[in-house]
């Protein structure tokens, strides 16, 4: 959980968020968490497309 909080902070942190409450950081982080979920799966389904293609 630490990691993923720390992604959180680096994410408000960066784009000069307001500090969020400590609720409202956790669902933060639960979001981006989601978000790279997201985005991995994503990035797993076009490389399954292209390994497929090139080997049929």
């Amino acid at each position: 959980m630490r990691l993923l909080d720390a992604l959180a902070s680096a994410f408000i942190n960066t784009f000069g968020i307001t500090q969020p409450s400590e609720q409202t950081r956790r669902h933060a982080s639960w979001f981006i968490l989601g978000l790279l979920m997201i985005a991995l799966a994503v990035v797993v389904a076009v490389g399954m497309v292209l390994y497929h293609f090139m080997h049929s």
